[in-house]
C-alpha cells in the first residue's frame, strides 16, 4: 500500500516553521531568518519514501495584515488549511500561547482536517517550562497529536514522522522520486537573494523589499548562467541602506546568494543585482501581481 498527502504548517510568524519544512526533507527549500514574515508564499516540499510520497506546506505565518501584501499572505495560509489532509499547528516551547496562537487556534476550528499540535524549539526551554505551555496550548483546539521537537536541531522528527504516516491516506506518487520542491529555478533563485538582504539589513528594510529575476539564461559557448535582478524597495531612502557604504552591503549580499545558488544550481553564476524604487508596491494591486504574491 502506497500512502500519500499533503500537510499545511500553520503558526505565527517566526515559529520556525521554514527550518522545520527543510529539516524535514533534508535541505534547504525555503529560507529562514530570524525576522517574522519571511515567508510571502506557500513552499511546497516533498518527501519521498519506499511507500509514501508527503507534500509539506510551508505557509506565511498567520497574522494581522497591515498591508495588502499581508492580506495576501494570510489568505494563502487560510487556503492550505482547507486543502489538506492534515494541519499541524506549530508553537514555541518556551512560550505561553498569545493573541496570535488563540487566533489561529479560532481559525482552525473552521477545518474539519485532522489537527496535530507541534512544539517547536524544545531546545530553549527547560522541562517544567514546556510541560507547563503543552497543557496551554492543549485547551485551544482539539489535536490529534502533541509533538515536542527541536526543528534546528533534528530532535523528535523521526516520532512526528512515524505518526504523520499514519495518518496519511491511501494514494499515488505527486511527484518524481527525486523531487524536493516543485517551485521553479526563477523562485528559489529570488528567495535566496531576499534572504540574503534580510541576513545584512536591519530597520523595516526586511519588510519593504521583493526580489523578481529578469532574466536567467546560459551564456552563449560559455557555462556559466547569467542572472539579473532587480530589487524593489518602497522608498528612495532604503535604497541606500540596501546598497551599502561604498556598495558593500550589495557585494556582499551578491556574493553569499552567488555561492549558495552555485551550490544549488550545480555551476558557474554571474549575478546582477540591481535595486529600484516601486513606491508603496506593498498596498498595489498590480505590482502584487507582477511581483507573483497574488498567485497560489
Amino acid at each position: 500500500m502506497h500512502k500519500s498527502g499533503f500537510i499545511a504548517l500553520v503558526g505565527r510568524p517566526n515559529v520556525g516553521k521554514s527550518t522545520l519544512l527543510n529539516a524535514l526533507v533534508g535541505e534547504k527549500v525555503a529560507i529562514t531568518t530570524d525576522r517574522p514574515q519571511t515567508t510571502r508564499n506557500q513552499i511546497r516540499a516533498i518527501l519521498t519514501g519506499p511507500d509514501y510520497q508527503i507534500v509539506f506546506i510551508d505557509t506565511p505565518g498567520l497574522h494581522k495584515p497591515k498591508h495588502r501584501l499581508g492580506d495576501s499572505m494570510v489568505r494563502l495560509a487560510n487556503a492550505a488549511i482547507q486543502e489538506v489532509d492534515l494541519v499541524c499547528f506549530l508553537v514555541e516551547a518556551n512560550k505561553k500561547p498569545g493573541p496570535g496562537d488563540r487566533y489561529i487556534a479560532e481559525t482552525l476550528k473552521t477545518t474539519s482536517n485532522p489537527l496535530f499540535l507541534v512544539i517547536n524549539k524544545t531546545d530553549l526551554a527547560d522541562p517544567g517550562v514546556l510541560a507547563t505551555n503543552k497543557e496551554e496550548y492543549l485547551k485551544l483546539a482539539s489535536f490529534k497529536g502533541v509533538f515536542p521537537l527541536s526543528a534546528l536541531q533534528g530532535r523528535g522528527l523521526k516520532t512526528f514522522l512515524e505518526s504523520v504516516l499514519e495518518i496519511m491516506p491511501e494514494g499515488p506518487q505527486f511527484y518524481p522520486p527525486d523531487m524536493v520542491t516543485d517551485q521553479p529555478e526563477r523562485f528559489i533563485a529570488s528567495e535566496i537573494i531576499r534572504e540574503k538582504i534580510i541576513m545584512l539589513t536591519r530597520q523595516e528594510i526586511p519588510f519593504s523589499i521583493a526580489v523578481v529575476i529578469e532574466e536567467m539564461k546560459d551564456r552563449e559557448n560559455s557555462e556559466i548562467l547569467d542572472l539579473r535582478a532587480e530589487i524593489f524597495v518602497e522608498r528612495k531612502s532604503q535604497v541606500g541602506i540596501i546598497v551599502g557604504k561604498s556598495g558593500k552591503l550589495m557585494k556582499k549580499a551578491g556574493t553569499e546568494a552567488r555561492r549558495e545558488l552555485e551550490a544549488i544550481l550545480g555551476r558557474h553564476i554571474f549575478l546582477d543585482l540591481r535595486v529600484k524604487v516601486k513606491k508603496d508596491w506593498r498596498n498595489r494591486e498590480e505590482e502584487l501581481r507582477r511581483l507573483g504574491y497574488r498567485e497560489n
